[in-house]
């Protein structure tokens, strides 16, 4: 894998922000709209051969946000929701040693956030590109993404990083509690400084 160094500087982000996205059209059964998005972006070869690699975060973006001009905004939310489901899952089977995983599972659930939030922290810059990461733990977790790579150009009134809220709810889901539930707070697309997620398994912490 490249040094994170060299790929925070080149601005790259993860495959799976596209592959997972490309899985979730189909799943949903948007197949119409995946060939539409992709041929906007110029990127229509993808569908038969998804990049492998480290890509620049801006093409990620182009597709992420492309995807509210084919699809009704709700719907690419229930799309995007879906990517972020199935990265969380891919994350979980590939990426994340089963021991680990065990471990985990077996700790009480302020621990294993603290521990997991501390590996999701050394990987940041293959899911938040060259943005800044940071987070702080309390009765549940506030994970923050500066200048957010994949809502860069996006204006919205509400937040919409819907794919970064789906991946850290399926790992926490499936490594901390299963009830965990996340939600942005804030979001660079409403003209934030940063995307504030929150992830707890209280009801009862969630900001009001």
């Amino acid at each position: 894998m490249p040094h994170p160094t060299e790929i925070e500087r080149s601005g790259h982000i993860g495959p799976n922000a596209v592959i997972q996205l490309i899985e979730a059209l189909k799943a949903l059964g948007e197949t119409e709209a995946m060939v539409r998005l992709f041929t906007d972006a110029d990127r229509l070869a993808w569908l038969d051969s998804p990049p492998s690699a480290m890509i620049p975060a801006s093409e990620a973006a182009r597709l992420h946000i492309g995807l509210r001009d084919v699809l009704p905004k709700a719907r690419a939310e229930v799309v995007l929701a879906k990517a972020g489901s199935l990265t969380a899952d891919y994350l979980l089977a590939n990426r994340i040693p089963r021991p680990a995983q065990f471990i985990l599972k077996l700790l009480p659930a302020p621990l294993a956030a603290r521990i997991l939030m501390r590996a999701i922290s050394a990987n940041a810059w293959t899911f938040a590109g060259s943005a800044g990461f940071s987070y702080d733990l309390n009765s549940g977790v506030e994970a923050r993404i500066r200048d957010n790579p994949l809502c860069e150009g996006l204006k919205s009134d509400s937040p919409s990083c819907v794919w970064h809220a789906a991946v850290f709810e399926g790992l926490f889901r499936a490594l901390v509690s299963p009830a965990t539930r996340a939600r942005e707070i804030s979001c660079c697309a409403q003209g934030d400084d940063c995307c504030r997620f929150q992830l707890h398994w209280n009801e009862k912490s969630f900001s009001r």
